[in-house]
């Protein structure tokens, strides 16, 4: 799961001062919340199909965010925006989860986690496009170019050209094009309501749309107690836990410090897979992640705004 561009409303604090302790803990949690779904998925597509990895994660998603954004009142506003909701429901969550799932059929956990990492260079890419108000010029627009090489190097040279691999890599690239998207939606249409409440709803839609595919195509044996802990850490902990950790990190930290969290996942996500999936990690992984990274800051960091005029004195 991606940093989400609109949280829900949170109270007026100050910022600016140092994170205290329980924003660090959250952060802490987030990250490894947002970094570890790589390793279920790997694990979970090896015995059950992409579709039903994903319904059982949004499903079990659903089920504990709504009675949360009931009593929060989090579902107010929503009514007359279900095309939005679809759409955003789409982008934001059926699809790419989907691209990631069969992407990880063909590449490692720990390369998904590496190529999700550009979704702000896709940001900055269709911002040229659709949103004057996030087009890059400059250092960002040089902080683009230098992302845009690391995804290359990524593609190009740590794939090896082996031609399942970059399929899988190209799954997961467009998963994060529909990431990118996702967020533009969001701004568009739902800036001004609780995300706690567009997210519950969001998945609750994926979820229908999802359950007649997997009901077709789920095998009728049991799954292995792995793969099955698996689909309840993806659900709960990774989806569910997470959305709900992230959110009290905005109120604590702030939206701009929370939003760091995208640069975290991928370290987490290529640690657990070394470590426990015991997949290699090469001189062109690291400078692939490294030009993406430096990228991603450059392209997504506010212009330095021109010092007012000194008044002239009389």
């Amino acid at each position: 799961m991606v940093v989400i561009a609109s949280p829900f409303p949170v109270r007026r604090r100050c910022y600016d001062r140092w994170m205290t302790r329980r924003a660090w803990l959250l952060f802490a949690a987030v990250s490894l919340l947002w970094g570890v779904p790589y390793l279920f998925i790997k694990v979970a597509v090896a015995e059950v199909p992409p579709v039903t990895v994903v319904f059982v994660r949004v499903a079990l998603a659903a089920s504990l965010l709504a009675p949360v954004a009931a009593r929060r009142g989090a579902l107010r506003g929503l009514r007359g925006r279900l095309p939005q909701l679809a759409l955003l429901s789409l982008t934001e969550i059926t699809v790419p989860f989907l691209l990631i799932s069969m992407g990880e059929q063909r590449i490692t956990s720990s390369l998904a986690g590496l190529l999700i990492a550009s979704m702000p260079l896709f940001v900055a890419l269709l911002a040229l496009r659709f949103d004057a108000a996030e087009r890059v010029t400059g250092t960002r627009l040089l902080g683009l170019l230098v992302g845009i090489a690391g995804v290359a190097a990524l593609l190009g040279i740590d794939l090896g050209g082996d031609a399942e691999l970059v399929v899988g890599g190209a799954m997961v690239l467009l998963a994060t094009l529909c990431y990118a998207t996702s967020t533009l939606l969001v701004k568009r249409f739902f800036s001004d309501v609780p995300m706690l409440g567009v997210v519950t709803v969001a998945t609750a839609i994926s979820s229908l749309l999802l359950a007649p595919f997997a009901l077709a195509l789920t095998p009728a044996r049991l799954p292995s107690l792995e793969v099955t802990l698996s689909l309840a850490a993806l659900g709960v902990l990774c989806t569910a836990a997470g959305l709900l950790t992230y959110f009290a990190l905005i109120v604590e930290a702030g939206p701009s410090r929370a939003s760091v969290i995208t640069y975290m996942n991928p370290a987490v996500a290529v640690a657990l897979g070394v470590a426990v999936l015991g997949e290699p990690i090469t001189a062109a992984t690291v400078a692939g992640f490294a030009l993406i990274l430096a990228g991603s800051w450059l392209s997504t960091r506010p212009s330095t705004p021109r010092p007012a005029p000194t008044p002239t004195r009389r």
